[in-house]
């Protein structure tokens, strides 16, 4: 029986049920991950025990000799991963690292230029939802109607309108590339400095598969969790000459202690990411979402900006009549996890939505290929064309678990925990 067990019984089974509920389920949402036996036991390790604020070599805390060594890891790992000057890996959160950015180089009322929330932004860039829209003045640019992809001449447009001090270059469910040297030309035309948010493509662009940002973009922020499979935490990049500004804005400026067992984790993590096995990986996540947007397109949905080139792809529910609401709820039963979403220009609200958003990394990382996207696919298409048969869902839902328990997911744990 496992220490846990016999000191909270109750936590100890909620945990369980939680690993043979990602276990039995196909996860599709596409910022979650799963992460390896590594990380876990990093981010479960005597590291949480030490106090260690400040940074290495340069702690108010004694004692900080080894946890020293895994920051400097974490650093020197991203440096290498990214091509980065500068890397700051303490940030509790990517909303964090996007707050330390904006406190570094912004006074409250300057104005940040991102996109709209409702096309694919985040909150963190500018929303007034937000604190980044409560201490700045958030102004938005959005995707061509037509083309759905990001509109660089409303962009321009807007920058030389309002003269933000930062433009922000990137999303939270965007499925096309990013093109950061024209968000650079259009920068420098009005005296802006870039901030590129990597989230949700850090794993893709560390494998060569998406452009990199670092050249072209004075900040890079991400969280260590998507596709960079890591522990759920944030990261910043920059260049040498923000370096210094950047360390005091996180501490003692806005956080306190940094979560060492996290960022032994997340050095575990860029050392995997380093590997030809993460790139093939990379590159899986894009095969299957590519299979997956085709299969989709054949069965007669229509995809927003008609496809994908990363992770993700959004699918428009309004000519089927049903809701993203529905679709998540409905698809959940029979075991599929994915989450509703608005799509541009949505009509409904965030917590209906016209759409859904679905991603591959996790599925991928259970070793699935373009065989299984395939039933996947054909799961889903059953799923949302017959949303209300109760008996199709109930045989969806074997089929699926069938699928996930050729797929086993952190088996040792399970069995260890009957």
């Amino acid at each position: 029986m496992s220490y846990l067990m016999q000191a909270d019984p109750e936590v100890a089974e909620a945990i369980l049920m939680e690993t043979r509920r990602q276990a039995g389920k196909l996860e599709m949402i596409a910022s979650e991950n799963f992460v390896s036996e590594a990380v876990l036991e990093a981010q479960g390790s005597v590291m949480t025990n030490k106090y260690a604020e400040g940074y290495p070599s340069s702690r108010y805390y004694g004692g900080c000799e080894y946890v020293d060594v895994v920051e400097r890891l974490a650093i020197e790992r991203s440096k290498i991963l990214f091509g980065a000057e500068h890397v700051n890996v303490q940030p509790h959160a990517g909303v964090q690292a996007n707050m330390a950015v904006y406190f570094t180089v912004l006074e409250p009322g300057d104005t940040i230029l991102g996109m709209n929330l409702s096309h694919g932004g985040h909150l963190s860039h500018g929303s007034p939802a937000s604190f980044s829209g409560r201490f700045y003045r958030g102004v938005f640019y959005g995707v061509d109607r037509k083309t759905e992809t990001i509109d660089f001449d409303e962009v321009e447009s807007l920058a030389k309108r309002h003269r933000p001090k930062i433009i922000v270059a990137g999303a939270s469910s965007y499925p096309r590339r990013i093109d950061y040297e024209k968000f650079r030309t259009i920068a420098d035309q009005v005296g802006a400095l870039v901030l590129a948010d990597i989230a949700h493509i850090g794993g893709l662009i560390a494998a060569g598969l998406h452009p990199s940002p670092v050249p072209n973009c004075e900040f890079v922020t991400m969280t260590t969790h998507k596709t960079l499979r890591g522990p759920r935490g944030g990261l910043i990049m920059c260049k040498q000459e923000f370096g210094p500004a950047l360390d005091a804005k996180i501490f003692p400026g806005m956080q306190g202690g940094p979560l060492m067992h996290i960022i032994a984790a997340k050095a575990v993590a860029l050392k995997e990411a380093l590997t030809d096995d993460f790139r093939s990986y990379q590159a899986q996540i894009v095969k299957n979402a590519k299979t997956l947007a085709d299969e989709l397109l054949k069965a007669g949905f229509r995809l927003v900006s008609g496809g994908t080139d990363n992770h993700m792809l959004l699918i428009d529910l309004t000519a089927l009549g049903i809701t993203g609401k529905e679709a998540q709820e409905t698809l959940d039963r029979t075991g599929i996890t994915i989450n509703k979403n608005q799509i541009p220009f949505d009509t409904k609200g965030s917590q209906v939505t016209s759409g859904i958003r679905i991603g591959t990394p996790a599925v991928t990382t259970r070793g699935m290929k373009e065989a299984e996207i395939k039933l996947i696919a054909g799961f889903i298409t059953d799923v949302l064309m017959h949303i209300h048969d109760e008996h199709r869902l109930a045989g969806i839902r074997e089929e699926v678990k069938s699928l996930c328990d050729r797929f086993p997911l952190y088996p040792e744990r399970i069995r260890e925990n009957r």
